[in-house]
């Protein structure tokens, strides 16, 4: 069964437009996980917009209390900027269960394009050495491209997470041009034995679609997820996703 994994940003993005801590990121991830969810998800940056560095360890014991596993996203070139320690510093203080490395830019809105793993080769795989050495399970965020797909099974990441943004909006326009891309690129995945999570723009619309294309081991989902929480509470909208994974 594909595992579903909460990203709690926009929850954070929420309690930090003001002082305070409401909605408290600790009560949430607990009422996440104790409707279904199968893990926490967080991306924190530098700028400190929503995740912050001191929300790490709380979310960490929470997520071992609760047995699920937690998985934190960010670019490992990230250093440390002010109150940021830097990612690969945040990654070593708190040990989580999985580590995305995503090539964002410091300054980007959110994720937008996978690694070009050709030209990070090394140095990617300096970070993999890294994860593996601390038993923490590596996963690199890249395109549905079928040469990309042989060299993260070269550099021996441990999963790949494939952007589902334009496949929710080919799924959106009836793209099959594109969907094709993304059913190939799981299919060819799933043939290599490279083991594939998904994620970026998912919802309960599309999600069906994505998980008929092959083995899908995780999506990590956050926008649309509390987006629609709003409509149906987030504990029917979590049971409405485990539903679909089901």
């Amino acid at each position: 069964m594909t595992k579903l994994s909460v990203n709690i940003n926009k929850i954070a993005l929420i309690r930090n437009s003001r002082k305070g801590n409401n909605p408290s990121l600790e009560f949430f991830s607990k009422k996440i996980i104790e409707a279904g969810a199968h893990g926490i998800t967080v991306h924190p940056r530098p700028d400190l917009r929503h995740i912050r560095p001191d929300d790490l360890s709380d979310i960490s014991l929470i997520t071992k209390e609760l047995d699920v596993e937690f998985n934190i996203e960010g670019n490992p070139y990230e250093e440390r900027l002010g109150d940021y320690p830097g990612f690969l510093n945040l990654i070593d203080a708190v040990k989580p269960s999985q580590c995305t490395l995503v090539p964002d830019d410091s300054n980007q809105l959110t994720s937008d394009h996978g690694w070009n793993i050709h030209s990070e080769h090394n140095k990617l795989k300096d970070v993999l050495t890294y994860l593996k050495q601390n038993n923490i399970r590596s996963s690199v965020f890249i395109d549905p491209d079928i040469s990309q797909l042989d060299a993260a099974k070269d550099i021996g990441v441990d999963r790949i997470e494939i952007y589902t943004g334009p496949f929710a909006e080919a799924f959106e326009k009836n793209d099959e041009n594109t969907l094709t891309t993304y059913r190939e690129a799981i299919e060819y995945a799933n043939e290599i034995n490279l083991e594939v999570n998904a994620g970026h723009d998912l919802n309960l619309k599309n999600l069906a679609t994505l998980l008929s294309y092959g083995d899908i081991k995780e999506v990590s989902i956050g926008h649309a997820l509390i987006s629609e929480s709003l409509i149906y509470g987030i504990e029917n909208t979590i049971q409405k996703y485990t539903k679909i994974i089901q």
